[in-house]
């Protein structure tokens, strides 16, 4: 079966599923979106608009890609799966992916976390699984436009796990998914740019919390002193534990904290590419908050807090941040709209 032919599904199409799949479907591939009944019937009767920071605004027509909320009848169909649930989802998801999909359908963890690929290739076996890591943010628009809007509102190149031969007589992953507003590359140490996201992705509880745009919580010093103290203690835990990050937006890891604590404007200067966020974006956490859904706390900062206790290595902050989002979620009111002296304030008091 040659390239063109092989059947793409997208195994949880929220706002990176249907990012991804619209570009990969506006690129000739076939696709099949497996995805909630709220975005099936959307996609049905008004497509995907895929656009990016870039400037690309792109329509998917409804034809132009398959779309169901049933996995009995998209996995069957998969020469390769994209995983882009979230990470709580991950070992359902590899259940169905067992009980439907072909053993030789290649899987492809796109999640944020550690661990997701190897919860993946615990259900699934001997079946072909690669990490993957997406660096960016998609912004959904709200429910009940027409068409469904998917957004890229930053930058960055889509990482997976190099495959090595045992892959190399199914398909050539990486190449294949590399497609227009869709930047995809291998990396031989997927743990170490995993653990190099996670570093960044502390921030994403800072923006649920705070309810701001992604762009201005980070323009701000107090926000960013905030962040700095979670990886200095991610830091910690991860030297503890002989975990080497790879470099985040062109920076050392152990320089990030450092960058993040200068004042304001030489904060703008040197970090110009943190900053190349469309004013859209804010984090998928906020976004869980906003609809009342479980947030990835447990796979973000509870990942941190995980290895720092097996280390033996404090993360005071790191547990008071997740404490606050864990409470956010059972208040069930959206983001909280914190401020940053409201998070201090209470960390100093605990």
């Amino acid at each position: 079966m040659a390239n063109g032919e092989k059947r793409i599904v997208i195994a949880g199409a929220g706002s990176i599923g249907c990012y991804v799949g619209g570009c990969l479907a506006l690129a000739g591939r076939q696709v099949i979106l497996l995805a909630r009944p709220r975005i099936e019937a959307a996609v049905r009767q008004g497509g995907l608009r895929i656009s990016d920071l870039e400037g690309r605004d792109r329509l998917v027509k409804p034809d132009r890609l398959g779309i169901t909320a049933d996995p009995a009848v998209a996995l069957p169909e998969a020469d390769v799966v994209l995983v882009t649930v979230k990470s709580g989802a991950t070992q359902e998801m590899a259940a169905l992916i067992k009980a439907h999909a072909r053993a030789d359908a290649v899987v492809v963890s796109l999640q944020n976390g550690v661990d997701n690929a190897d919860r993946l290739r615990a259900g699934l076996g001997p079946r072909p699984v690669l990490a993957g890591m997406v660096p960016f943010n998609v912004v959904q628009s709200p429910d009940g436009d027409l068409p469904l809007r998917l957004h890229r509102a930053s930058d960055g190149k889509v990482m997976i796990e190099d495959g090595g031969t045992g892959l190399a007589g199914l398909l050539d992953v990486a190449s294949f998914l590399n497609v227009g507003g869709l930047a995809v590359e291998t990396h031989g140490d997927m743990k170490a740019v995993q653990w190099g996201k996670l570093l960044m992705n502390l921030n994403n509880a800072l923006v649920a919390l705070s309810g701001l745009p992604l762009a201005r919580e980070l323009a701000d010093r107090r926000w960013r002193l905030i962040l700095a103290g979670q990886i200095d203690e991610a830091l910690r835990a991860m030297k503890a534990s002989g975990i080497e990050p790879a470099r985040i937006a062109g920076l050392r890891p152990a320089m990030l904290p450092k960058v993040l604590r200068l004042p304001d404007w030489p904060f703008k200067l040197l970090a110009r590419r943190m900053l190349a966020i469309d004013p859209e974006a804010r984090s998928s956490m906020w976004d869980d908050l906003q609809r009342g859904r479980p947030t990835e706390i447990d796979d973000l900062q509870g990942a941190v807090l995980r290895l720092a206790e097996k280390a033996g290595t404090p993360a005071p902050i790191i547990q008071h941040v997740a404490a606050l989002v864990r409470q956010a979620e059972a208040d069930r009111r959206g983001a909280p709209g914190l401020s940053p002296g409201a998070i201090s304030g209470n960390l100093q008091s605990a």
